[in-house]
């Protein structure tokens, strides 16, 4: 048929497959995704602010003084004179044990004293005798002596007889041994004097020891503190003046008070670094201040200071002891108790302080996120401890950067990012910026007890003149 258009079935189906190809790139273009915008992060500038590291430790709180109070002679408890689990002042009386046994010791003691005394007297006066006696006897030898001359050169002449000279000798030679037992007499009289002082001494010191064990007959409170309970009743029989001695009851003193802490041997020698460079007193030379808290505390509302750093370190903990010390006036803190305490680990510097939450940790260093023209850096950063809830960064900021402190997980190093601004919020500890060794008029530690001038004199006696004497 002439005219009449032809079907071609292999042209339809290339028109077919166009139709559909075109149509699937029609499709995929209108189902494309528009691309992301860029991430938004909060940035805000480091923290710049001069602080001071407060180093952290646990004590536990320990009494200056802690007497248990035991007898020092033995007898029946008569009464006491306290009320328990009350603050008692050095002196106050707490007990009274039986005195009479000891009032009749101390007679006893002061009728020998008497005795020897009288002792004394007596030979005395015997040695006066004795002096009398010599010196009559001597009177009789010399009118003997001259006797017997007479005598002699009366019977050279032949005037006198040989039985008048002889009894003339004998009456010299009795006159002679009659002087030499007064001499005799003198010494044994000396000898009784020396005898009598001798008893007198130990009759002196027979009445001290009587009025001394009469005195601990009543027991006061050796130091100011906190008594316990009463050990023993009245009625009960009680021993004393050994290492065993009855113990009646305890005192441990309220104020000030010790707080001891251990420190292990990197901290030590990091004083020790600070204290050489000059960055920082020792606390064996110098009155650090330390601050303390108690369990149920907010802060550190107690201030001290440094008291005492141990010599030698203790080979079991490979820890040094330390103290510190709190005047306590208000009798909160308690020996036994565990506390909070902060001691300063640093002179005051200007340190750069940025959220905790915005350090990034990797297997090798420790890092941070800032902007720079809208595009992300990575900082690897040195970080220190928490000061004013924040972390300080010792190396790696400046404190003029704009870091990235939200958003962290949402950026990569070189992305691009929108910023908006935030702030880095300081939570104050109630810990100063700043410190000084407290001077010697803020001091609480107790001083020592002076030194003795001089011996006491029966020492001085024994050994002379005292080598403190000028």
């Amino acid at each position: 048929m002439t005219g009449s258009p032809k079907y071609l079935p292999g042209v339809s189906l290339i028109l077919l497959g166009g139709l559909s190809v075109s149509l699937t790139g029609c499709n995929e273009a209108q189902t494309a995704q528009p691309p992301r915008p860029a991430p938004t992060v909060t940035i805000a500038k480091p923290v710049v602010k001069q602080i001071v590291e407060w180093d952290a430790y646990t004590g536990r709180l320990e009494a200056i003084d802690f007497v248990e109070v035991r007898a020092r002679v033995s007898g029946y408890l008569k009464s006491t004179h306290f009320d328990e689990g009350q603050v008692v002042t050095k002196g106050d009386l707490l007990f009274v044990i039986d005195p009479r046994p000891f009032e009749a010791e101390l007679s006893l003691a002061q009728a020998t004293l008497s005795q020897s005394n009288s002792q004394l007297v007596q030979a005395r006066a015997q040695l006066e005798e004795a002096n009398a006696q010599k010196e009559q006897t001597q009177a009789q030898l010399g009118l003997a002596m001259a006797q017997v001359r007479r005598a002699r050169s009366l019977k050279s002449k032949n005037v006198t007889t040989q039985d008048e000279l002889d009894q003339l000798e004998a009456a010299y030679l009795q006159a002679k041994a009659d002087v030499e037992a007064s001499q005799a007499g003198i010494s044994s009289a000396k000898a009784a004097i020396e005898t009598a002082q001798a008893v007198i001494e130990a009759s002196k010191a027979q009445v001290e020891t009587a009025e001394l064990n009469l005195d601990y007959t009543r027991i006061y409170a050796p130091v100011t503190g906190r008594i316990s309970k009463k050990q023993v009743t009245e009625g009960n029989l009680v021993s004393g003046g050994t290492s065993t001695s009855t113990m009646l009851t305890t005192i441990t003193s309220v104020a000030p008070i010790y707080c001891n802490f251990d420190a292990n041997e990197q901290e030590v020698l990091k004083y020790t670094r600070l204290a050489q460079n000059g960055k920082r007193a020792s606390s064996r030379v110098a009155k650090n201040p330390v601050f303390l808290g108690l369990v149920d505390e907010k802060g550190f509302p107690h201030k001290g200071h440094m008291d005492f750093v141990d010599n030698r370190f203790d080979v079991d903990t490979a820890s040094m002891r330390a103290r510190c010390i709190f005047p306590n006036k208000d009798h909160t803190l308690v020996p036994g108790m565990f506390a909070r305490i902060r001691i300063p680990g640093s002179a005051a510097y200007n340190a750069v302080l940025i959220p905790d939450s915005a350090v990034g940790t990797d297997q090798s260093s420790q890092f941070v996120y800032v902007v720079v023209d809208n595009k992300v850096e990575r900082r690897v950063i040195e970080p220190g401890p928490i000061v004013d809830g924040l972390r300080v960064v010792r190396e790696g900021l400046k404190g003029d950067e704009q870091l990235i402190i939200a958003g962290l997980l949402l950026v990569r190093p070189e992305m691009e990012v929108q910023v908006k601004p935030g702030k880095i919020e300081v939570v104050e500890d109630g810990l100063p910026n700043y410190y000084e060794p407290l001077p010697p008029e803020q001091w609480i530690s107790p001083e020592p007890d002076p030194l003795p001038t001089t011996p006491s004199p029966k020492v001085s006696s024994l050994f002379g003149k005292s080598r403190n004497a000028p």
